[in-house]
């Protein structure tokens, strides 16, 4: 089972860094791709949380939580400023 937990926390990391590239390449908007690739990085924390616990383990869980949030803080202004210019 813990294999499995394994695996799948691989294939979010990985589907981050697809996912990522595809909206940079798409979007053209790095923070956005920053954003997409932080949720699939996130999934694969929380994945990790659920083999037997250990501190690296919630460590970088709160790491990736936090950036994120810090990410989304960036983002809030910068697309309000964009938006009033359209």
């Amino acid at each position: 089972m813990s294999a499995l937990i394994g695996y799948a926390a691989l294939a979010c990391v990985a589907g981050g860094l697809l996912a990522g590239s595809v909206v940079l390449a798409v979007a053209r908007d790095g923070r956005l791709a920053l954003r997409v690739a932080l949720d699939l990085w996130l999934a694969a924390g929380l994945l990790r949380l659920a083999l037997p616990p250990s501190w690296d383990q919630l460590l970088s869980a709160a790491a990736i939580v936090a950036v994120r949030q810090l990410v989304g803080l960036g983002l809030g202004p910068a697309r309000a400023a964009t938006a009033g210019e359209k």
